[in-house]
């Protein structure tokens, strides 16, 4: 046998009710339902609360209201019973209606609402949808009696949240049943006490009535029919990803429900589990689905945790001094004062050196309950043993529940870890000694975040979710972009990463999106986008919404971008980027960036930074982190120049040679940004000072090979007219070293005398003698690689090459 109970917005509409009624006879004749319970009709307990407070405040448009909420449920009865029906139907509404009428005209002459006066208001909602929806039952065939359960159940005189006399309530509803053996459909959240006056149950009441009457009946199951598809993991309005749990322990279900989960209120689980009944959560509009089964078991081994819930709004209250080391009885001080005042605590925490206490209570109680202890405790202040009582605001707490948590060590430290990695600061912490429960106080604005890393963190196992925000939708940016939405699928199969694209922007738009961005048309939503490009906004938003594997990505060859890196780090954030500017600046400036990073449990890297894909960076890193010591790089680390002087062989002249290499698009706009060499000697600082030489710019000498007179403010389509001038110049440079059986190779080298780059004429046994196209090639040579060194080579320069490098970093951020 089972009890049903079905809520508000189960009820919300008379086409929900008609759908209920349309099947509820299989689960009086299949599952031989004896007791059903229904809430009022959706919103209209809050109705009814603000008809009586208005009129409690002399305002007479509550009756605006009270025609409102006639007009709602007689077209409830004139679209759930035939006509014939109707009359009778609407009296009787009516009837109700008219004692409600009375009640609040009573409230508004006196302008005073009572606890008592409430719970008789609040009751018609409740009383008026039952017995509706029993005879749209009655017109689909089902035999059933309305039962206002003010008849049964059984309180005290607590308006408001009334206590249960549950011998005296369990053989009422045994003694109404032993007499009728139709379907009853039962009023929720109303009860009466000794002297029959209406009481309610508090909110979730409807389901703690639900459960009373199992408790009574025996009942083989309690299902609760809400909007849900049952409990989920976190709240789905925060966390998108959260679904459905198949199985709760009764303990499990009650810690959720405590810390703030909507679906099951705590009251209602110890009727059931007192007599060990099975609890079921089922979704009215999704009956098809199992939903989540509450019941004297546990969940198995599948996941650590089964849920994580929170409160929003809570106040931290601070107890500190000397004084309250060692002194006995001093929790029993605080708890008894706050209990005199009817204050209730949600979590408590003390420090092991007995110097603080601390108390998270609803904020509306924050101020009365200091007053509270600040009376209790006066001797104590006067005398300076405990100092001033601090009151904290805009907290909420977070509560991670699983009864697997018992077994399994290091459930905190992975919780604290992925708040710590999201820059998610904790006030307070408590832990029980049943290890059911893990609770935090952290900011309000944090808890969406710190909901969102706990969840990711234990429900998807080794899957990571990674946020990745780009600056730049040039050829490297946009091919970075286009590359990641192209391999998400390949990533999350393969590789368990969940990588999303959260921020796209450029130099005109900026584009912002917390859930991550659809591919598909990424480039019209960047241009629609109403959003400035502003690092500031960005950052902030980050902030708001970071998780633990949160990377932004400079695909810019800006100046000032470098500048917001620290800001980025110093959250957490890793960097990765293939702007070399940020790492050729001063050395001071260089070191700080790696210490933030590793200060802030994160990474800075730019392997594109030289070589583009080619793992250059990666490869002296190797060797410096090893203990080796790199005694000489060597290389081609321009693919402009490489492809200029492996292609120049006197067919062509050199002027002909660059012109035809910017048209193709291999040289940078202007080609003396590539012909001055300093893009490689940035590029054999980044590698030096890897090494650990504290070396700058300045330090180096570094061949231009621009004419010093096309070196001033010259246009570039003159630039490439007067270089022709020059061609003599490089022909026999050519010449001279094909003389000695060499060619030539602009060459950046690092040793003992110093760091170089330069135009150089090199024979069959150096390396970079056999270069071809745009590679570059790297040398390294180091006492472990001191006979023969270590060399790589490859493409130096492209889009597609160097955005795969910058995802190789990507994933190196996570790994």
């Amino acid at each position: 046998m089972k009890v049903f109970k079905f809520g508000g917005s189960s009820v919300g509409t008379p086409e929900r009710i008609d759908e209920i009624a349309s099947w509820f006879h299989q689960a009086v004749d299949k599952e031989q339902c004896r007791a059903v319970i229904f809430s009022a009709f959706q919103g209209v307990t809050d109705q009814l609360i603000s008809m009586a407070e208005k009129a409690g405040k002399g305002d007479d448009t509550y009756t605006n209201d009270l025609g409102r909420l006639e007009e709602r449920h007689i077209e409830a009865v004139r679209n759930l019973l035939s006509t014939s029906e109707q009359s009778q139907a609407v009296a009787s509404v009516k009837f109700m209606l008219n004692d409600l009428e009375d009640i609040l005209q009573g409230v508004f002459l006196v302008k005073e609402l009572t606890l008592r006066s409430l719970d008789f208001i609040s009751s018609f909602g409740e009383r008026l949808s039952n017995y509706i929806i029993h005879l749209a039952f009655r017109k689909h065939g089902i035999a059933c009696d309305f039962l206002d359960a003010r008849k049964t159940i059984v309180t005290d005189d607590q308006f408001g949240s009334a206590e249960v006399d549950m011998e005296k309530t369990l053989a009422n509803i045994q003694a109404h049943f032993a007499s009728s053996d139709r379907l009853q459909v039962v009023t929720g959240f109303i009860a009466a006490n000794e002297k029959g006056v209406t009481t309610t149950l508090g909110r979730g009441g409807s389901d703690y009535t639900a459960a009373i009457f199992a408790a009574a009946l025996d009942a083989d199951e309690l299902q609760i029919w809400t909007d849900v598809d049952g409990v989920l993991t976190a709240d789905p309005r925060l966390v998108r990803e959260a679904f459905t749990m198949d199985v709760l322990s009764y303990e499990e279900a009650m810690e959720l429900s405590h810390f703030g989960a909507k679906v099951i209120h705590p009251p209602t689980i110890e009727p059931a589990m007192s007599r060990n009944i099975p609890i079921r959560i089922k979704n009215t509009l999704n009956p098809a689905f199992p939903g989540t089964l509450v019941g004297n078991f546990s969940g198995g081994p599948e996941y650590i945790i089964k849920g994580i819930s929170s409160i929003d709004h809570v106040a931290l209250i601070r107890i500190q001094g000397s004084g309250l080391v060692g002194m006995a009885g001093v929790a029993q001080r605080i708890f008894g004062a706050l209990a005199a005042g009817s204050i209730n605590i949600i979590l408590i925490t003390q420090a092991s050196s007995e110097h603080s206490v601390c108390l998270a209570v609803l904020p509306k109680h924050a101020s009365r309950a200091k007053r509270l202890l600040q009376k209790e405790l006066q001797h104590e202040m006067a005398t300076h043993r405990v100092a001033d009582i601090i009151i904290e605001n805009e907290l909420s707490t977070i509560a991670v529940v699983g009864e697997n948590m018992r077994q399994t060590p290091g459930i905190a430290g992975k919780v604290f870890q992925a708040l710590g990695r999201s820059r998610i600061n904790i006030s307070a912490i408590a832990q029980g000694s049943t290890e059911l429960n893990i609770s935090a106080v952290i900011r309000r604005a944090d808890k969406q975040k710190a909901l969102r890393v706990i969840h990711d963190a234990f429900f998807y196992g080794a899957r990571k979710t990674v946020q990745i925000y780009v600056a730049g939708t040039g050829l490297i940016g946009r091919q970075l972009i286009s590359d990641i939405f192209e391999k998400q699928e390949w990533f999350l199969t393969r590789r368990q990463l969940d990588l999303r694209i959260n921020g796209i922007l450029n130099s005109r738009k900026m584009l912002l999106d917390e859930h991550g961005l659809a591919g598909s048309d990424w480039e019209e939503q960047l241009e629609a986008s109403p959003r400035n490009p502003d690092p500031n906004a960005l950052l902030e938003f980050v902030k708001i919404h970071q998780s633990p594997n949160t990377i932004f990505v400079d695909a810019t060859a800006s100046d000032d971008l470098p500048a917001w890196y620290e800001q980025f780090l110093a959250q957490g954030v890793a960097v990765v980027t293939p702007n070399k500017k940020a790492n050729t600046g001063s050395w001071e400036q260089y070191r700080k960036l790696s210490d933030l990073a590793r200060d802030n449990d994160t990474r800075f890297l730019y392997e594109t930074n030289v070589g583009a894909g080619l793992p250059f960076v990666q490869a002296v890193s190797d060797r410096v982190a090893s203990g080796d010591k790199v005694t000489r790089l060597e290389g081609v680390f321009s693919g402009t120049l490489s492809y200029l002087f492996n292609s120049f062989d006197g067919s062509k002249p050199f002027s002909e040679l660059v012109r035809g290499a910017r048209e193709n698009g291999y040289t940078e706009p202007d080609p003396r940004d590539d012909l001055n060499g300093m893009d490689a000697a940035r590029k054999l600082l980044i590698l030096a000072r890897l090494t650990g030489q504290e070396v700058s710019l300045e330090d180096m000498d570094v061949e231009n090979l621009v004419p010093e007179d096309l070196r001033g403010d010259i246009p570039v389509d003159v630039f490439l007219e007067k270089l022709q001038e020059s061609d003599a110049v490089f022909e026999e440079k050519l010449q001279t070293a094909r003389k000695e059986g060499k060619v030539l190779r602009y060459l950046a080298s690092m040793d003992g005398d110093g760091l170089r780059v330069g135009l150089m004429a090199v024979g069959p046994d150096h390396p970079v003698y056999s270069l071809s196209g745009a590679e570059n090639m790297l040398t390294i040579t180091s006492e472990a690689y001191s006979k023969i060194p270590l060399v790589i080579k490859g493409p130096g320069a492209g889009a597609a090459v160097t955005a795969n490098g910058v995802l190789s970093d990507i994933v190196k951020v996570i790994q």
